[in-house]
């Protein structure tokens, strides 16, 4: 089923953050002198756009999504989801994730957005008017206003790398 246009604002934010994931699981596993680098730049994803994509997400889509009793506990695993990501956010700023953390943060992460994509999306698609979807669309674009539209670019340490 194609993505309705009213959730591909969030759809588009889920390709920057999967670029990075990619990014990792090629880099992976990461030499000890690049965990700053890395560090660094995870921190810039979540400051300049994932922030306030999970405050979206929050605020504006799950609430939605709680109308459908079927939906309930797939919102409370993506919730889950947020919370230890938040943390290992918060771990990246102070500088204290190993290679093993910074690798289990891209999958955790790659997982986290396909259930949103593959399960969320697509059930709110097929259990949604298009009216409301339009309306949840208008909602996001506004709560997503804050996010940065500026590409972060990966370093020199950071750039994506041949498969091994």
């Amino acid at each position: 089923m194609l993505r309705d246009k009213s959730l591909i604002p969030l759809s588009r934010q889920h390709q920057h953050a999967l670029a990075l994931c990619v990014r990792i699981e090629r880099a992976s596993p990461i030499r000890r002198t690049e965990l700053a680098a890395w560090q660094k730049e995870v921190v810039a994803h979540f400051r300049n756009e994932i922030r306030t994509h999970f405050t979206a997400e929050e605020q504006v889509l799950f609430p939605v999504a709680r109308r459908f009793t079927a939906l309930v506990p797939l919102v409370e695993d993506l919730l889950s989801d947020h919370a230890w990501l938040r943390e290992t956010f918060a771990r990246a700023e102070t500088s204290s994730m190993s290679a093993k953390d910074l690798a289990a943060f891209g999958q955790r992460l790659s997982a986290h957005i396909r259930k949103e994509e593959r399960q969320l999306f697509q059930r709110l698609q097929e259990l949604t008017n298009p009216e409301e979807l339009a309306d949840l669309g208008r909602r996001l674009t506004d709560a997503l206003k804050e996010s940065s539209e500026a590409c972060i670019l990966p370093t020199e340490t950071t750039k994506l790398r041949a498969s091994k």
